[in-house]
């Protein structure tokens, strides 16, 4: 009854619109009330859920992206963008995918990716004749990305939540299938793009290259640093990610200089907002995670699932079938904390390594920030682009074609999560 108790309370809350931090919190309190636990230990589970050193990355990483977002690293990584691979047939569209790529190793947000680069790119197709519902598609399905590579603070979360795994090869893991995921949607946005006849990108002078290189390469080159101290060993995440905010706030306000220092309040602020609603929602997971532990609810469902079949290919694809339709109508950081103690011990008895599954998960989850009816990356691209969420959803079908495909390659071929991790963080 407790285990209906835990899980259909939260889902009613949920269907009556209360925030999912709460909603987390009352049905967790309900239920300790019904089981006869003292709610100091509910608690004290909460709090310590956020003692963990590894979690004082998340605002360190927060603040990076927040301080290079705001200072024009945007136009920048759009204008490196457009040096490589602007020329051909559709070229505004694949400088959309590729500035999402490298800006995704900055910000780590899908969001933060479609309200910054979203906001110069969507004008700016829809001034050279692309169409609004496809400059969308491109936008949002491109900044997906952000969540897969490095550094990416939801990869914190989940290795928090999955008791400690390697936070190093969690962000090498997520490498290689978030670059896969960017030429996939690259190749989808070019035979659209040469099927609907869209312009070629026009050539930049030669005299400009080198200054927009440069510029480009420096915010870049924070995501190299991140990673590369990781992997060295000279830093941990968390000193890595303390780096990087040093590193951003040089760059933006000593060498771009396209805002004052002055802004650095605004900035501060908004970084505030985010982690206060991002500790808050671990510290309600917790409390929930504890009380699917006591009830025993991994273990029904690991029982459950494999009663169902014990054909490890067949059991891996309803496990990704869950996960996308729950990416669907819930968010990612919750799903995150509330999933893995649940699926974690179901793929670790299909003998799974844990790096693996949370790049599925993450990539599962990542599509689900551009599928209604709770896709929050596709609500902000339908906003920028004053486009109706049930036509930019029909334009995205051929990219959800294209991120499928590349989500069954990364579960079925271990290697390309597992890959650098063993090469470069064994």
């Amino acid at each position: 009854m407790e285990v209906w108790l835990l899980l259909g309370g939260f889902i009613l809350l949920l269907l009556l619109r209360v925030p999912i931090a709460l909603s987390l919190v009352i049905s967790s309190v309900i239920t300790a009330i019904s089981l006869g636990l003292p709610l100091s230990a509910l608690m004290q589970r909460m709090v310590s859920g956020l003692n963990s050193f590894s979690l004082i990355a998340i605002p360190f990483f927060i603040l990076a992206g927040e301080i290079m977002n705001q200072g024009g690293i945007s136009n920048r990584l759009i204008q490196l963008s457009n040096i490589i691979i602007g020329k051909i047939r559709g070229g505004l569209a694949m400088v959309n995918v590729l500035a999402s790529t490298f800006f995704g190793g900055i910000s780590g947000s899908a969001v933060a990716d479609v309200s910054s680069l979203g906001s110069v790119l969507i004008p700016m197709m829809k001034k050279k004749k692309y169409d609004p519902d496809y400059a969308v598609a491109v936008t949002v399905s491109g900044a997906t990305q952000g969540v897969l590579i490095p550094p990416s603070h939801n990869m914190i979360i989940y290795s928090a939540a999955a008791g400690g795994v390697s936070i190093g090869s969690l962000f090498l893991g997520g490498l290689l299938p978030g670059l896969l995921l960017g030429g996939a949607l690259m190749v989808t946005a070019y035979l659209i793009a040469v099927k609907r006849g869209y312009p070629k990108g026009e050539p930049i002078p030669r005299k400009e290259v080198p200054r927009i290189v440069r510029e480009g390469l420096l915010g870049v080159l924070m995501a190299v640093i991140i990673i590369g101290g990781i992997i060295s060993g000279i830093f941990t995440a968390t000193e890595s990610a303390a780096i990087g905010v040093l590193y951003a706030f040089v760059v933006t306000f000593f060498v771009y200089r396209d805002i004052p220092i002055s802004r650095m309040g605004s900035i501060l602020m908004n970084t505030f907002k985010t982690l206060a609603m991002v500790m808050f929602l671990i510290a309600a997971s917790s409390g929930f995670g504890w009380l699917l532990a006591y009830l025993q609810v991994p273990a029904m469902v690991t029982q459950g699932l494999i009663h169902i079949s014990s054909n490890e290919v067949l059991l891996l694809l309803l496990i990704n079938a869950i996960l996308l339709f729950l990416g669907t109508i819930m968010d990612m950081a919750p799903l995150i904390l509330i999933m893995t103690p649940i699926l974690l011990p179901v793929v670790t008895q299909l003998g799974m390594d844990p790096v693996h599954f949370g790049v599925i998960l993450i990539f599962n989850l990542a599509i689900g920030l551009i599928t209604p009816p709770v896709g929050s990356a596709l609500f902000v691209g339908c906003a920028v682009g004053k486009l109706s969420i049930e036509k930019a959803t029909r334009a995205l079908v051929p990219f959800y074609v294209a991120m499928v495909a590349v989500l069954l390659l990364i579960t079925f071929v271990p290697e390309t999560v597992l890959w650098l991790p063993k090469l470069l963080a064994p």
